[in-house]
């Protein structure tokens, strides 16, 4: 009973972490700006800095289990 929302939350983030990083891949390999109105190298390490955050927050919640 205690997993399931362990699960759910592993699953958010795992699935946000990973769409954020993949996002971010394409918005540079394209050459776009990742965030608006933000230098380019700040919007780079923070987008990839949360993503792997959030990926790591939803292997953690996994391992819980």
């Amino acid at each position: 009973m205690e997993s399931g929302p362990a699960i759910f939350a592993g699953t958010t983030f795992a699935l946000f972490g990973a769409g954020l990083l993949l996002w971010t891949g394409a918005r540079v390999l394209h050459r776009e700006p990742v965030a608006l109105g933000v230098r380019p190298s700040v919007s780079l390490i923070s987008a990839t800095l949360s993503g792997v955050v959030f990926l790591a927050l939803g292997v953690w919640c996994f391992g819980r289990m």
